[in-house]
């Protein structure tokens, strides 16, 4: 079997040695190894930057305020002593470097210029159109020529004299110039992490990549991304999916990152100034959605499974789904899940869901994410919404969470390296007795770095004796422009620096760029604090990577303090022992900043072991070995509900068990099984001749128990079936029982909670029916019924019954009732009970009756309500409670029933008949 793991970045990309760019060539380097070998060279003891490798090259400007040069130990100059000194060559760009060090995407933007010699983002690509309803390709290449026959991956380089490529002509300059794969700057690190470990673990067998070289790629002929694809998929198991760079720059600079990005962070795009819903880039979306699906669907075999990853594939499950209906399809949200009442403001809201719910899971990073997501599902496409998942008419889709973490095993093996204890003393001497608070955030708007300035600023305000004694340095990377962000933060950090600085101390560093990996561990190492103040994020692997490497393993600091962002999704993993912070409220941060900097050592200890011990719960490994175990589960359990693997009821069959049985039990539904569906509203409620003769038949065979199961009234049972004697009842979906022959209903549920409940529900159903038109609310014993089917504005009404049930399922879960969305009506009922309790209730009574233990038991029933039936049945039977178990349903939907029946009422009926004439003909005595 093969994992397919869907990203829109591959691990790898392509680096060129043209010479007529303006890019200077990448230093050949040794082929990467083969990433199916699962093999790992010995760890050198210098990496390159951590995510931008032409970071280091460039001097960074001092802190704005600056007194000192502290910050100039992590500039270039010194950066690449270092890494001289230490033997390797600068800078380095094996597999281990960036694999086993990228924690989060600091990448690059798209087609930004990077160390790597690739095209450039063509000035000339078009826009997307400002209409929503018109689409304007991007200009298409000149038509290539024909396309010689299949080369190496070392294109041949055109001979001396040859006539040099014009400018502009990227495609010839390009396509007939050598080139490597190497490792990808862009991307989501942690899932690389977590893929490398598991499969380190043997965790995760066969798998293969599949995604963009995150580059241009229009000006590259045919025959050399042939020649990429072929090799990318032969030696680094990545299927390359290419679309044109004015799909890609639609889809991930205008879509992705102007209006999905902001809205799951809560950023909505509303102010003057943004155009994001003038931008009408969802066709872009579309179209790159559509390219990594058809490229997984060729490859596909059946047993493969494939896993989609992050908010740039939304689309993906359910075009899979189309086109694979049998395939097991996972999806995972690595960024924050928005509530409801932030998502609806996206246009194609509907469709972004839709196409989520094509996978057989869908895992999150928080409970929170989780129950966002149930919750915009349930308002936003009317769909009832559970504890486990989203139950579709025709399927159910499993919902769950897998917070992701690091790689501790990686993180020791990199931390015994000499380059790293190097800086860890190099640090720790220029920092000589000073308390180092250590920060490192993207610039942007939902990092929360104004926040954390401003907290910093009112602390050293507040406690002005800790204001020598204090160090924040704040590692600032950058992918967008935001000057505007930029200009704020630079005006506070000077200002704190002119108020608080002296000639011997600066109390903030200020990096504006990143470090590189040695660097990095190395602060973290040595630091007391770490300060994360995020607006919002789906998980902070900063924070475990600090916590793992406050063990003491270097010099005598150890067990800082964690301050982090309540907003984070980190902060559901390590709970109330990280100091947890709401980033608007300074006044709190300042103070977890003198509680961090107070606490003794025996209270970080404790705290520390309790944050260790959740970063090693919440592991890689463990992250890909359960979204693995639970997405298996999960898919054998909906693929046996299918209705094409749920074979046709054998009555021929069903009537020889039924001959050779002595004691029978059947429960069969009524409406849409006995008879056709009716008015609710009808004054005289009738039961077709045929179905009370058949029913009369079976009830005068004396080994047979009968049951008719509704979620009508009581008295609207006996109305019905008055005719009929010795014949059981279920009413109201198993709030009430009526045994064969007697006078009394047995009540399952209670009578004074109900009563509790059903006056805070009707209040909540009145101001939702004043607002449709043509609903109405009928009142039942242990229920409540929300009518919309006659509104005037069905889709209107449709909405608000949906908001309707959340409101319910929200305000009244602790009442033990739960509201779920029927077709054009919404049922209020206890949850307490069900048609399994009664059923339950009804073997029971066989059990205590003289008659004996059936050894026959028939299910038929026709819609969801009738799903806990035929799991109680199943379960019986497989506890080989009876001998012989059917469950029928005549649905054509995901179900538990062992078989269908496929002409309806007409079919129950009929096979009925059958069975009670062949009771008459073996007329066999009772017990």
């Amino acid at each position: 079997m093969t994992v397919f793991i869907a990203s829109l970045f591959l691990p790898y990309t392509v680096n060129f040695r043209v010479d007529n760019t303006r890019n200077r060539p990448a230093e050949a380097t040794p082929p990467l190894p083969n990433s199916a070998a699962d093999t790992v060279p010995p760890l050198p003891t210098a990496t390159a930057s951590l995510f931008e490798k032409n970071n280091l090259k460039t001097q960074p400007g001092l802190t704005p305020g600056a007194t000192t040069d502290h910050e100039r130990i992590f500039a270039s100059k010194l950066a690449k002593a270092e890494e001289e000194k230490s033997g390797y060559p600068f800078p380095s760009s094996t597999l281990e470097n960036q694999l086993l060090t990228e924690s989060e995407a600091h990448s690059p933007a798209w087609g930004a210029t990077t160390s790597l010699n690739q095209p450039l983002k063509a000035p000339t690509l078009i826009s997307p159109s400002p209409s929503i309803l018109k689409h304007q390709d991007p200009i298409i290449a000149p038509s290539e020529k024909s396309v010689p026959p299949k080369t190496p991956h070392f294109a041949p380089v055109p001979p001396l004299g040859a006539k040099k490529p014009q400018n502009g002509d990227r495609k010839v300059s390009f396509s007939r110039a050598e080139w490597t794969i190497e490792t990808a700057e862009q991307g989501n690190g942690g899932l690389r992490n977590a893929v490398r470990s598991a499969k380190e673990s043997g965790y995760l067998g066969d798998m293969m990549w599949v995604g963009t070289l995150g580059m241009p790629t229009d000006a590259l002929v045919k025959w050399t991304r042939n020649d990429i694809a072929e090799r990318m998929e032969d030696e680094y198991n990545s299927l390359t999916v290419f679309v044109n760079d004015g799909d890609f720059d639609g889809h991930y600079t205008h879509f992705c990152k102007t209006i999905l990005w902001p809205v799951f962070h809560y950023q909505i795009p509303d102010n003057p100034k943004s155009k994001a819903y003038e931008d009408h880039s969802w066709i872009y979306y579309v179209k790159l959605n559509q390219a990594f699906a058809e490229r997984i669907a060729k490859n596909w075999k059946r047993g493969d499974a494939i896993w989609v990853q992050d908010y740039h594939l939304l689309l993906v499950p359910a075009m899979l789904r189309k086109m694979l209906p049998d395939a097991q399809i996972g999806f995972f949200l690595h960024i924050a899940f928005p509530s409801s009442e932030v998502f609806k403001c996206l246009a194609p809201r509907k469709e972004l869901l839709e196409g989520m719910l094509g996978a057989n899971l869908i895992g999150f990073q928080t409970d929170e994410y989780c129950r966002h997501f149930l919750q915009t599902c349930s308002r936003i496409l009317c769909v009832e919404a559970t504890n486990e998942g989203i139950q579709m008419e025709d399927r159910f889709i499993n919902v769950g969470t897998f917070p992701i973490g690091i790689d501790p095993t990686s993180w020791d093996k990199r931390r015994k390296a000499a380059d790293v204890e190097r800086w860890v003393d190099t640090i720790s001497e220029r920092y000589h007795g000073k308390r180092l608070i250590v920060a490192r955030d993207k610039i942007d708007s939902v990092r929360g770095i104004r926040q954390k300035l401003l907290s910093y600023e009112l602390f050293l305000n507040t406690y002005p004796k800790w204001a020598d004694k204090v160090v924040l340095i704040q590692v600032a990377t950058s992918t967008t422009e935001q000057p505007e962000l930029e200009a704020t933060i630079s005006d506070i950090a000077m200002r704190i620096n002119s108020t608080h600085s002296t000639l011997a101390h600066q109390p903030l560093v200020f990096l504006k760029q990143d470090l590189a990996f040695p660097q990095y561990l190395a602060l973290i190492t040595v630091a007391d604090a770490l300060m994360i103040t995020s607006l919002r994020e789906g998980m902070n692997l900063t924070s475990h990577e600090f916590v793992y490497c406050q063990d003491g393993s270097y010099g005598d600091k150890k067990y800082g303090s964690l301050i982090l962002s309540e907003f984070t999704g980190s902060a559901s993993v390590f709970g109330n022992h990280a100091l947890l912070v709401n980033p608007w409220d300074y006044r709190q941060c300042s103070e977890a900043i003198h509680t961090a900097l107070t606490r003794d050592e025996k209270k970080r200890k404790e705290v520390w072991e309790e944050l260790h011990r959740a970063v090693l719960a919440n592991s890689t490994a463990n992250w890909v070995k359960s979204f693995n175990e639970t997405l298996t589960k999960v898919w054998n359990e909906q693929s046996s509900r299918e209705i094409m693997a749920v074979p046709r009821l054998s009555v021929p069959r069903l009537i020889e068990q039924y001959s050779q049985t002595k004691r029978r039990l059947m429960i069969v539904d009524y409406e849409g099984t006995l008879a056709s569906w009716g008015s609710p509203r009808s004054i005289i409620l009738t039961t077709p001749q045929r179905a009370i003769t058949t029913l009369t038949e079976l009830t005068d065979d004396p080994n047979n128990v009968v049951y008719v199961m509704s979620s009508r009234m009581p008295e609207e049972m006996e109305r019905l079936f008055r005719q009929v004697n010795n014949l059981g009842l279920i009413a109201e979906n198993g709030c009430f029982v009526r045994a064969p022959n007697a006078d009394e209903w047995t009540h399952l549920a209670d009578k004074n909670h109900i009563q509790n409940w059903k006056t805070s529900v009707a209040h909540i159903l009145s101001y939702f029916k004043d607002r449709t038109e043509g609903s109405w609310i009928e009142e039942r014993h242990c229920s409540l019924v929300f009518h919309y089917g006659s509104a005037e504005d069905r889709s209107v009404a449709a909405r608000l019954a949906a908001e309707c049930a959340d409101h319910i399922n929200d305000a009244c879960k602790n009442q033990g009732v739960h509201a779920i969305p029927v077709e054009g009506a919404l049922i209020v009922e206890t949850d307490s009970t069900d048609k399994s309790s009664a059923a339950e209730l009804t073997w029971r009574l066989c059990l205590e009756d003289n008659a004996g233990k059936p050894d026959f038991l028939l299910i038929i029933g026709d819609n969801r309500e009738d799903e806990p039936v035929f799991r109680w049945a199943n379960k019986l039977q497989k506890a080989k409670a009876v001998e012989y178990a059917m469950t029928v349903t005549l649905g054509s939907r995901s179900t538990e029933a062992k078989a269908t029946l496929t002409q309806g009422v007409t079919g129950v009926l009929s096979c009925l008949q059958q069975l009670a004439a062949s009771s008459n003909k073996t007329s066999a005595p009772a017990h």
